[in-house]
């Protein structure tokens, strides 16, 4: 067995006795080590909750390149928007919209039923639109992590691509990348909620661009790969990671991508998701090559292992 491989087994060792099936992948170069357990590989298809905006937020980053749209567009050149809304796209990719977390009107929902099986399944855009127009904006300009924020964005760029979600994401990414098994429908493996019990599968509706594709270990090291050295998204990369909004002196909001300081020259990229039954991360490390892809079929968060597996590969 490889470092690589040892690496990766390693850490689906950390993460799997209190989760049913876990997949971790190790990029280091042009290597690649994909171990699993219960019979999961890199094949298995999560759901991967909010690494779907480091998608949403290329292909963002995409569509500027091809002169489709610019980064501060209004997001009322695509969307109804309330009076005096002055909301940019940019701002809906770093964070920094002012907007709130959830659509307003979700939070206190949200509150009474803690475990409603699928809580976005409602988000129509109808919905969004309202709930915009609701929204009392504050801290504009701050970044603010918003589910909301980024399910706009997601359907204002489908709205102009006259596309629904999943084939936007295959036409500007999945193509490219070979993408065979990442798109916002389909079956997955089953999901689970922390205590074990089998967990209903997310439907996002309109929001899905925040959190709704699935996906499997496989495309996500095909996803990272695209973001390490030359690849065909090379120049929308080099975009998406050089926008920088600081959340304080070590964190930092990008086009999709957070990132975290190791030093004034090297920077941790990273995303997680979660969503009823499922955790994921993706992160890179671009000065030293490395990647991480880690994923559970249980909503327990895989942040830790996950994190010291990239941070052994940079070393």
């Amino acid at each position: 067995m490889s470092d690589l491989a040892e690496l990766a087994a390693r850490t689906v060792a950390k993460l799997e006795p209190k989760r049913p099936g876990v997949v971790v992948a190790a990029i280091s170069g042009d290597e690649v080590a994909v171990r699993g357990s219960a019979g999961m590989d890199g094949t298995t298809r999560f759901e991967i909750g909010s690494v779907t905006k480091v998608f949403t937020s290329l292909v963002l980053a995409r569509r500027v390149q091809a002169g489709a749209v610019r980064l501060d567009d209004p997001l009322g050149d695509f969307l109804p928007v309330p009076d005096g809304c002055g909301i940019t796209l940019r701002q809906l990719a770093t964070h920094t919209s002012g907007l709130p977390r959830l659509p307003t009107g979700m939070l206190l929902g949200a509150l009474l039923r803690p475990g409603k099986p699928d809580p976005y399944a409602e988000c129509s855009a109808d919905f969004l639109l309202r709930a915009l127009a609701r929204t009392r904006m504050r801290s504009a300009g701050k970044v603010r992590y918003s589910n909301f924020g980024v399910g706009l964005l997601g359907l204002a760029l489908t709205r102009h691509a006259g596309l629904d979600y999943s084939a936007l994401v295959a036409a500007e990414l999945g193509s490219l990348l070979r993408l065979s098994g990442t798109d916002a429908a389909g079956s997955t493996v089953q999901g689970h909620r922390r205590n074990g019990r089998a967990a209903a599968p997310w439907h996002l509706n309109a929001l899905v661009g925040a959190g709704g594709l699935r996906s499997t270990a496989d495309d996500l090291v095909r996803f990272v790969r695209g973001h390490l050295g030359e690849s065909p998204l090379s120049e929308s990369v080099q975009l998406a990671l050089s926008v920088e909004e600081r959340a304080n002196p070590f964190l930092s909001a990008h086009l999709g991508w957070m990132s975290r300081r190791l030093t004034d020259e090297r920077r941790q990229y990273f995303h997680n998701g979660g969503t009823g039954g499922f955790t994921s991360f993706v992160g890179f490390d671009p000065a030293a090559g490395v990647g991480v892809v880690a994923l559970s079929a249980t909503a327990r968060s895989v942040d830790g292992p996950a994190v010291e597996l990239l941070t052994a590969l940079s070393s």
